[in-house]
């Protein structure tokens, strides 16, 4: 993997990802720590992280729950095919909702007419059901067709990595 970093802060930058590429630590102001890591103040370390986020090398920042570990077994994609102009006042209902750990807009495919995506976690399959119906619910007529893809294993998730230095 090839990561594009700015020049002007490449050895910055790279010591930023190395120190968040397994995660922040649980403390109570990890941006704190992550300053004094490097070496710079907060403000300057919230800039380069909203920078390199601007730039494409970072996606995103966000907390990944072990939902497992929380007694939530059953995970579900529901995937929904809506109008596209509805799809913004849509995808900010569906999102809302407290099962719902993220939701997003996805291009439909030849054979694939689904345009909006959630991710519904429980702790059962019928509850996971009872999630898919209640969304169905709230999408009423502006749904024209839906499913949802289970879970079937764990797949481990990594953030950005860099190789390791020779």
């Amino acid at each position: 993997m090839s990561v594009c970093i700015s020049r002007s802060d490449s050895p910055l930058a790279l010591r930023l990802i190395a120190l968040t590429q397994d995660g922040l630590p649980l403390l109570e102001d990890p941006w704190a720590w992550l300053a004094e890591q490097l070496g710079i103040s907060v403000e300057s370390t919230l800039d380069l992280l909203k920078r390199l986020q601007a730039e494409g090398v970072i996606r995103r920042i966000a907390a990944v729950p072990n939902h497992y570990r929380l007694g939530y077994r059953h995970n579900g994609m529901t995937v929904w095919d809506v109008a596209d102009e509805q799809l913004p006042r849509l995808g900010e209902l569906i999102g809302a909702q407290p099962f719902v750990s993220h939701c997003y807009r996805r291009p439909r495919r030849a054979g694939w007419p689904y345009n909006l995506f959630a991710m519904v976690h429980g702790r059962s399959r019928e509850e996971i059901d009872s999630y898919r119906e209640h969304l169905r619910f709230l999408l009423a007529d502006a749904c024209r067709a839906d499913e949802m893809l289970v879970s079937s294993r764990i797949l481990k998730k990594t953030g950005l990595r860099l190789p390791p230095a020779h």
